[in-house]
C-alpha cells in the first residue's frame, strides 16, 4: 500500500493523540466516519501502525534518572550475543537497545529512579556478565526534545 496525502493526514493525527475517535479525525482530513475506519484499519493491517499506547510521565512515576549507556563485551560469540539480548529483554529499566557499529557494542537507554537506582542496575545486572568488558555511561541533564512521532 502507498501513503497519499490523506492516509499521511491520519498517521500524523494518529502520532499527535491516539485516543481521538474516528469520528474527530474524518472531521480533520475532509472524509466521512465509514472510510476513514477503513483507512484507519487498512493503516493497521499493513503495520504502518505498530500500536497504540499511553505515554506516561516519567517523573511522576520517580523516573527521574535518563541514562544512555554503552556497553563493549569482550566475547562475541554467538551465544553470549544472544543470551545477552535475552537478558536486556527481560530488564524493564531498559527503554531502548541497539546494536552499534564503531567501538561499543551496544547502546541502551535506562531509566532509573536516581543515581544510586542506575548505579544497582549496572552492578547487579550489567557488570555481573562475564562477558561484558565495559560499560561507559552518558548521564542526561534537561531534555530539549523528545518526540515519538515520525516525519510524515
Amino acid at each position: 500500500m502507498s501513503l497519499n496525502h490523506v492516509d499521511r493526514q491520519i498517521l500524523a493525527l494518529l502520532q499527535q493523540d491516539a485516543s481521538l475517535s474516528t469520528a474527530e479525525i474524518a472531521d480533520k482530513v475532509g472524509l466521512s466516519q465509514s472510510p476513514c475506519w477503513r483507512r484507519i484499519a487498512k493503516l493497521e493491517q499493513d503495520g504502518y501502525i505498530k500500536s497504540k499506547v499511553a505515554l506516561l510521565d516519567e517523573k511522576k512515576l520517580g523516573f527521574d534518572m535518563l541514562v544512555y549507556a554503552h556497553v563493549r563485551l569482550s566475547n562475541h560469540g554467538k551465544k553470549n550475543l544472544a543470551e545477552f539480548e535475552k537478558l536486556i529483554m527481560s530488564y524493564d529499566q531498559v527503554t531502548e537497545c541497539y546494536t552499534m557499529a564503531g567501538t561499543m557494542d551496544f547502546m541502551l537507554r535506562i531509566i532509573s529512579q536516581g543515581i544510586e537506582g542506575y548505579e544497582h542496575f549496572v552492578r547487579d545486572n550489567l557488570l555481573s556478565l562475564e562477558y561484558v568488558q565495559e560499560v561507559h555511561s552518558n548521564v542526561t541533564m534537561t531534555c530539549v526534545k523528545r518526540s515519538t512521532a515520525l516525519p510524515l
